[in-house]
């Protein structure tokens, strides 16, 4: 009896321990994320555990109600045809296998991973299902995926996928003998936008100009965006429908009509183009990128608003450009500039009124370097206002030590870079110079382009107001040349309107330019305003010039621009 009540205290304790057990599993299965189907291939039993209600609207009973999942699969039939392989991994004798579907149902992705159990005869004994959500990660992988190929703004190809599908563009170019073409597509004038519009109404803008380059993209062409207002198109071998002269012309269209942006505003914008080939240009895709954007420059800096090809000389004049802007960092730090002084008569009594200021660069080889080739370099990189200050200083410190010298006053001209002038602190730096060399400000004269009037109109008349406030003259320079306007014209306090070279130079040949001239001088005899007439180089041109009333003249026909040491000599002569 005592051996009975041991057997049935020893199964008491073996039933107690496997009921733990048990409970400890199901703890186990509810605690996880995954839900879990077990199969029993001996008893062909179909066991489910964990969250499937929170998979599945159904419920599995039998091996046959694993069709179920398959038939809620979203995937195409070869999708469905991998998940099957998986859900019935016993079918091909394999131990593991893992596949990703999406639910119609729930539109929801699951991640399926099965386990198969066999026996020493390679017989199936037991089938473990996992299913887990992998929805988040999904589309978290989908998203890297589309950041590491495509730009955000544009849905375009970003910069590197683009040189990725460019280099292998070359490639089969150079094995089929072929020509691969790249554009460079620069909106023009793109800051005005942003500054006056916003960077959101700008990005708008550059999104939608993208869209459109997508829909230009086809077989054999690819667009992408690369960077702020910038695009590329790449187009292996050419022909037909798929040139870049065919697609600028379908851009040249477009750009006709404005760009509309969500706040109801209508935006007109142009293009600039520039063009490199392989392989005349490069031979590798970044190379092809770099030149298209060189041509790009040249486009822009001779008007804008057209296409043109990548040659030898653009390479040449960026090479140059590059050679001359190093240097020209290093004369700054080392001031390898002077002055040189071009003088300006009275028509009528030809007596001296002053003289302009212009800079002169002692390159390191002891060569004058023109203000022509350094200066628009200058004001790409941003030395043109260190630049700026050093002419101001110095062309009032010799001022100064001249009218000491010769004991007359005359007018001193200093031209003054858009970017200088737009310095905060202009003003005062200029009021503090002329203090400090104790020179009156009616002895000096500012001489600025219209390019200073360009970006904010009023912000500029407002400086220019405070400047004459102070006494100090001011002169618009090269007035004919830019967007001349009348109806600023008469809005700004100006004292000088200096008429353009160009004008002067064919003013005897060209009955259009005597007009122009002509109506000139007239209006700016009724604004008020001094007219000085540059680049006066013959008599008939001065005599001519005098009879319509011109006020002074400047020119080789009375001196070219001059060292300090010259000009000592023309002050000297003028108090004979």
């Amino acid at each position: 009896m005592s051996e009975l009540h041991y057997k049935l205290d020893l199964l008491k304790a073996m039933n107690q321990k496997l009921t733990e057990k048990e409970r400890m599993y199901q703890m186990v299965c509810e605690s996880s994320e995954e839900a879990i189907l077990y199969y029993s291939f001996d008893r062909k039993k179909v066991t489910v555990l964990g969250q499937w209600k929170d998979f599945f609207d159904f419920e599995i009973k039998d091996t046959a109600d694993i069709a179920k999942i398959l038939e809620n699969a979203a995937d195409d039939e070869s999708g469905r045809s991998r998940l099957y392989e998986v859900l019935y991994l016993e079918k091909s004798g394999r131990e593991n296998a893992v596949e990703e579907c999406l639910m119609k149902e729930k539109r929801i992705w699951l991640q399926f991973r099965t386990k198969v159990y066999y026996d020493n005869s390679g017989n199936p004994t037991d089938k473990v299902i996992y299913i887990s959500n992998v929805t988040k990660q999904r589309y978290k992988d989908e998203e890297l995926l589309y950041m590491a190929y495509y730009d955000s703004l544009t849905g375009l190809y970003n910069r590197n996928y683009f040189v990725q599908l460019l280099s292998e563009y070359i490639r089969k170019a150079a094995e089929t003998n072929s020509v691969v073409s790249v554009m460079n597509i620069d909106i023009d004038e793109f800051n005005k936008v942003n500054d006056g519009m916003g960077i959101v109404m700008g990005d708008e803008l550059v999104q939608q100009f993208g869209v459109f380059l997508k829909d230009l993209c086809r077989e054999n062409v690819i667009a992408c965006h690369l960077h702020r207002d910038v695009y590329g198109i790449a187009i292996y071998d050419p022909s037909g429908t798929r040139t870049p002269e065919q697609i600028y012309k379908a851009i040249r269209s477009r750009t006709k009509q404005p760009f509309v942006l969500s706040d109801g505003s209508a935006v007109n914008i142009t293009v600039s183009v520039g063009v490199a080939e392989y392989p005349e240009a490069a031979r590798s895709a970044l190379e092809l990128i770099n030149y298209a954007e060189l041509v790009v420059f040249k486009v822009k800096a001779t008007g804008r608003n057209n296409i043109q090809y990548f040659n030898v000389p653009i390479l040449d004049d960026f090479l140059n450009s590059v050679e001359v802007e190093n240097r020209l960092k290093q004369a700054v730090i080392n001031r390898d500039f002077e002055l040189y002084y071009q003088p300006q008569y009275y028509t009528g009594n030809k007596r001296l009124r002053g003289v302009e200021a212009l800079i002169r660069w002692h390159n390191q080889e002891g060569e004058i370097v023109s203000p022509d080739t350094f200066i628009p370099v200058a004001e790409k990189n941003g030395t043109i206002v260190p630049i700026g200050r050093w002419v101001v200083e110095e062309s009032i410190r010799q001022y100064a030590a001249w009218r000491q010298q010769f004991g007359f006053p005359f007018i001193m001209s200093i031209n003054i870079s858009a970017l200088q002038y737009k310095k905060d602190d202009f003003v005062d730096f200029l009021l503090e110079v002329m203090n400090r060399y104790q020179v009156k400000p009616f002895e000096i004269e500012l001489e600025i382009t219209e390019s200073v009037l360009i970006d904010d109109f009023n912000a500029v008349s407002e400086k220019l107001k405070l400047l004459r406030g102070y006494g100090i003259r001011i002169s618009l320079d090269d007035f004919g040349t830019g967007f001349s306007s009348l109806s600023y014209l008469k809005k700004l306090p100006i004292d000088t309107l200096k008429i353009d070279k160009s004008f002067i130079d064919t003013v005897l040949t060209d009955p259009s330019t005597r007009v122009i001239t002509e109506s000139i001088l007239n209006m700016v005899k009724s604004l008020g305003f001094e007219s000085i007439a540059e680049g006066v180089e013959e008599e008939q041109q001065y005599k001519y010039l005098h009879s319509i009333g011109c006020d002074v003249l400047q020119g080789y026909l009375f001196s070219k621009p001059l060292p300090a040491t010259e000009v000592e000599k023309v002050f000297a002569g003028s108090l004979d």
